[in-house]
C-alpha cells in the first residue's frame, strides 16, 4: 500500500507541473487580464480556458464546420458582409449600363441610328435613378430600430437576398412600362435602406473597439469593390449577351451569398458554434457588459439628445455629402465618359472603376492606420476622425475641380483616380463615428444620417439631370460636366468646415443608460440595537389598546436578524393599576 501511494503522489507531482493546455485540450490556452483597452490582450497571451456556453451544433455542422480556413469568426463575418455591400451596389451599376446600351447610336447606311428599345425622356430616367433613393430614405431609421431588436445578422441576410429577387424582376418591369420599374426600384430601395444600420448593430456585437475601424471599413470597402467590379461587368455583359444579362446575374449572386452568409455568420460570438475559445474570449471582455444592456425602445431613444448633440450633426453634414458625390460618381461617371470623351459602353466601365479599384484597397488601410494611431496614443481618436475625414474629403473636392478643366481622357482618368481614391480614407472618419459617440445606439444613429444622407441620393439624379440635358452636344457637355464636379467640390468643402468644427471622437454623456438608483445604507454606527430605547414618548407598559399601525418599513436595518427596520413607535396606555383599598361599613371608600 505505500509503494501504490508513493506512485500516486509521484504522478500527481508529474501532471501538476504540465501546462494547463494538456490538462484541458478542448480550449485554447489563455488568461485575460482586467486591462484597459490601450492594454487588452491582442490573442496571443492567454493561460486560463474559458467555460463558453457554446449552442449545439447544427445538423449541417456535422459535416462541414462553420468557419473559414484561415479567417477567424470576426473576420469572417467582415468579409462576407464586404461581398454582400459588393453585391448590393454592384445592382446599382446595371441600370446605368442597361440605359447607354439602349440609347446607343449606330452608323448604318441611311444614317446614325438609335437602338432605343424603350422611348424615356430626361423625367422618366431622372423618376426611375431616384425613385430607389425614395424607398431607402424610408427605412433608414426603422432599420436601426430592427437591428437592435432583432438579430442584425438575419436582418442584412435578408435584405440583400430579397433585393437580389427584385433585381431579376426588373428586365420583366421595364417590358411592361417605367411605372413598374419605379416600383420595383422603390421596392429594392426600401430593402436595402435597412443593410447599413444593421450592419453597424453587427459590430455591435463584434467588433473589440480598437478594431472598429478595421472592422468596418474592411466590410464597407465591399461598396467601391461593388462598383469596381459591377461597372464593368455589367458593361461586359450589356455588350456580348444582352441589356438584361447584369440584372439576372447579380441577382443569383446574391441568392448564392445569402446561403454562405446563414451557414458561417451568427448573431454574437457566444452563438458561434464554432469560434476559438481564445477570440470568444477576447471579443467579451474587450466589449464588456456593453452588448448585454438592454435596447432602448423608440420612447427610451435620447431623441432631444440627438437633436442637441454637434457631433451628431456633423456626421448627418458628412455623410450628405459623401453620398452626393458618391451617388455622382455612381450614376453618371460612365455617362461623362460616354459624353465627354466619347467613350464606347466597355471602355467607359472599365475606366469608370479605376478610381473605386484604388479606394477599395486604399479603406481598409485607412482603416488600420487610424486603428494604429489611436491604440499607441499617438493621436485622439476625436483628432483621428478629423483627420481621415477632411483629408479625404479635400483631397477629391482638389481633384474634382482639377477634372473640371480636364480636356484629355487620359488626365482625367488620372485626377479622377486620385481624387476618388483618398476619399477612401474619410470612411474611417464619419462611417465608423457612432460607434464612438454612442455605441448603444449606433445602429440608430446610422439609420438617422444615411437616412438625411440618402436625401442626397434622391436629389443628385434630378439636380444633374437638369443640368446635362444636352451633354450629347460635346460644346454644352464641356461646361455642364465643369459646373457638375464644381458643385461637387464646393458640397466638399462645407462638408470639411462643418466636421472639422464639431465632431468628436469622445463618448457622450448621453450615450449610456442613467446606472439604476441604490439606496443609501446605514453605516454600522447608526443601526438600531436593543440597547437603544425604542422611538416613542410615553414609556411602555402593559395591556394598552395599539392604535392603528405606523407606515410600512421604508427600508432594511442590515446585520440584524430580529429587527425589522420598521419604524418604533410605542403605544399609549392606561395608569398602571394601583392597590384596592377596604370598604368601610356604609359602603365606601
Amino acid at each position: 500500500m505505500q509503494g501504490l501511494q508513493a506512485a500516486k503522489d509521484k504522478a500527481s507531482g508529474l501532471f501538476a507541473t504540465k501546462p494547463l493546455l494538456f490538462k484541458n485540450a478542448q480550449y485554447e490556452n489563455f488568461h485575460v487580464d482586467q486591462k484597459g483597452y490601450d492594454q487588452m490582450y491582442d490573442g496571443e497571451d492567454l493561460e486560463t480556458p474559458p467555460s463558453p456556453d457554446r449552442p449545439p451544433p447544427r445538423p449541417i455542422d456535422k459535416y462541414v464546420r462553420a468557419e473559414c480556413p484561415c479567417l477567424t469568426a470576426r473576420y469572417t463575418v467582415a468579409l462576407l458582409a464586404c461581398f454582400g455591400f459588393s453585391i448590393m451596389f454592384g445592382m446599382r451599376c446595371n441600370m446605368s449600363m442597361a440605359k447607354l446600351k439602349m440609347t446607343e447610336k449606330h452608323n448604318t447606311s441611311s444614317g446614325v441610328k438609335e437602338d432605343t428599345p424603350f422611348e424615356w425622356n430626361v423625367e422618366v430616367e431622372s423618376s426611375i435613378d431616384s425613385s430607389y433613393f425614395i424607398g431607402y430614405l424610408i427605412t433608414q431609421v426603422p432599420g436601426g430600430f430592427l437591428a437592435s431588436m432583432y438579430p442584425a445578422n438575419k436582418i442584412f441576410g435578408a435584405a440583400i437576398a430579397m433585393s437580389a429577387l427584385f433585381n431579376m424582376a426588373i428586365p420583366g418591369a421595364m417590358s411592361i412600362g417605367p411605372a413598374a420599374v419605379v416600383l420595383i426600384k422603390v421596392a429594392q430601395g426600401f430593402v436595402e435602406g435597412v443593410t447599413y444600420p444593421s450592419c453597424h448593430g453587427i459590430w455591435r456585437m463584434w467588433a473589440p473597439p480598437l478594431e472598429r475601424s478595421r472592422l468596418a471599413t474592411l466590410a464597407f470597402c465591399g461598396t467601391y469593390a461593388g462598383i469596381v467590379i459591377g461597372m464593368p461587368l455589367s458593361g461586359l455583359l450589356t455588350d456580348y449577351i444582352a441589356w438584361q444579362a447584369p440584372f439576372y446575374f447579380y441577382g443569383v449572386s446574391g441568392v448564392i451569398w445569402y446561403v454562405m452568409w446563414l451557414w458561417l455568420v451568427f448573431e454574437r460570438p457566444s452563438k458561434h458554434p464554432h469560434i476559438s475559445g481564445k477570440e470568444l474570449t477576447y471579443i467579451e471582455q474587450s466589449l464588456g457588459t456593453a452588448t448585454q444592456a438592454a435596447m432602448p425602445g423608440f420612447w427610451a431613444t435620447p431623441w432631444k439628445a440627438f437633436a442637441t448633440s454637434p457631433p451628431v450633426y456633423a456626421i448627418i453634414v458628412a455623410n450628405f455629402c459623401r453620398t452626393w458625390n458618391f451617388c455622382l460618381l455612381v450614376i453618371f461617371q460612365s455617362a461623362y465618359f460616354n459624353t465627354r470623351f466619347n467613350m464606347q459602353i466597355t471602355e467607359s466601365g472599365f475606366v469608370g472603376a479605376i478610381p473605386h479599384l484604388i479606394m477599395t484597397s486604399l479603406v481598409p488601410i485607412g482603416g488600420m492606420l487610424a486603428d494604429y494611431l489611436r491604440k499607441n496614443n499617438i493621436m485622439t481618436t476625436t483628432n483621428v476622425r478629423k483627420l481621415f475625414n477632411c483629408g479625404g474629403f479635400g483631397l477629391e473636392a482638389f481633384f474634382f475641380v482639377l477634372v473640371a478643366y480636364a480636356n484629355n481622357k487620359y488626365v482625367a482618368t488620372i485626377e479622377l483616380t486620385m481624387g476618388v481614391a483618398c476619399s477612401g480614407f474619410a470612411i474611417s472618419g464619419y462611417n465608423v463615428n457612432h460607434l464612438d459617440i454612442a455605441p448603444r445606439y449606433a445602429s440608430i444613429l446610422m439609420g438617422l444620417s444615411n437616412g438625411i444622407g440618402t436625401i442626397a441620393g434622391f436629389l443628385v439624379p434630378i439636380v444633374i439631370d437638369y443640368m446635362t440635358q444636352e451633354r450629347y452636344k460635346l460644346e454644352k457637355a464641356i461646361t455642364e460636366w465643369r459646373d457638375v464636379f464644381l458643385m461637387g467640390a464646393t458640397v466638399h468643402f462645407i462638408g470639411i468646415t462643418i466636421y472639422g468644427i464639431f465632431a468628436s471622437g469622445e463618448l457622450q454623456p448621453w450615450a449610456e443608460p442613467t446606472p439604476p438608483y441604490d439606496p443609501p445604507v446605514k453605516s454600522l454606527d447608526h443601526e438600531t440595537t436593543f440597547t437603544e430605547p425604542l422611538k416613542g414618548s410615553e414609556p411602555p407598559a402593559y395591556g394598552a389598546i395599539a392604535p392603528p399601525r405606523p407606515p410600512a418599513p421604508q427600508q432594511h436595518v442590515p446585520n440584524n436578524p430580529f429587527v425589522s427596520g420598521a419604524f418604533y413607535q410605542t403605544e399609549p396606555v392606561q395608569p398602571p393599576a394601583e392597590p384596592y383599598q377596604d370598604l368601610t361599613d356604609d359602603g365606601t371608600y
